[in-house]
């Protein structure tokens, strides 16, 4: 994995947290390194790696197909889970005062997953998605249970222009009295898109108040396009 332990601290966590709390969404360039994408892809095909496959446009979903991870993860879904989460549980924990909300996360990845284990929630939720032409997702949040984390991040494992065109990261903003906004990403291959799972603060006249957020992907022109979704909490049994 080429350390990625001392990737993942060598980030600049200030601006990463100014930009969640300015934005809802941050993104960390180049982090996972070209051969571990290469890797995740050619490991899509390997059914031993999966719980379950579930064909999106048979729950009209979109059209594309994405599998969940079984336990144990690849070591680098692990590490990512494990390293990721404490940096953005602070961030999370401002968000939820600053709503009053009394949800409190704790400290360690460890610990939110026994908490999820508790509510009977013990289902990996990490997945890599493929999309063909054609293929989108639809607007969605992730949640999954009960218990669930704020946000949550994907990897992008290839060059968006060379590998595929069209299908760009779709985040909308679900402004109260206003109508909705829509952000249009474009990452590169090995770079982390960390972003809100369900809603974010944001500050107004008389404090702060809830924009609920949700994510999808436009449509494929052509090409193949392969992600990496790493939810921090677990499922439902």
């Amino acid at each position: 994995m080429n350390n990625i332990n001392k990737r993942i601290e060598a980030i600049n966590w200030s601006s990463i947290t100014e930009a969640m709390n300015s934005n809802g969404y941050a993104i960390i360039p180049g982090l996972i390194h070209p051969d571990e994408c290469n890797a995740l892809v050619q490991n899509y095909a390997d059914p031993g790696s999966y719980r379950k496959t579930v064909v999106m446009e048979r729950y009209r979903f979109g059209l594309g197909e994405y599998k969940y991870f079984t336990y144990p993860l690849p070591p680098i879904v692990q590490e990512l889970r494990q390293q990721v989460y404490p940096k953005l549980a602070p961030i999370a924990n401002n968000w939820m005062r600053a709503l009053n909300i009394q949800t409190v996360f704790p400290d360690t990845f460890e610990e939110l997953q026994q908490l999820c284990h508790d509510n009977k929630q013990d289902k990996p939720t990490a997945l890599i998605l493929k999309y063909g032409p054609g293929g989108f997702n639809t607007l969605h949040q992730d949640l999954y249970g009960d218990i669930y984390f704020p946000m949550q991040m994907v990897i992008f494992l290839n060059e968006p222009d060379e590998d595929y065109t069209g299908g760009e990261f779709v985040l909308t903003e679900q402004i109260p009295r206003a109508q909705s906004k829509a952000i249009v990403l474009k990452p590169r291959k090995g770079d982390v898109l960390l972003f809100t799972t369900n809603f974010r603060p944001v500050k107004g006249t008389k404090g702060y108040y809830r924009v609920n957020m949700k994510h999808g992907v436009s449509a494929l022109h052509s090409g193949e396009r392969y992600t990496l979704g790493i939810i921090f909490h677990d499922a439902l049994s």
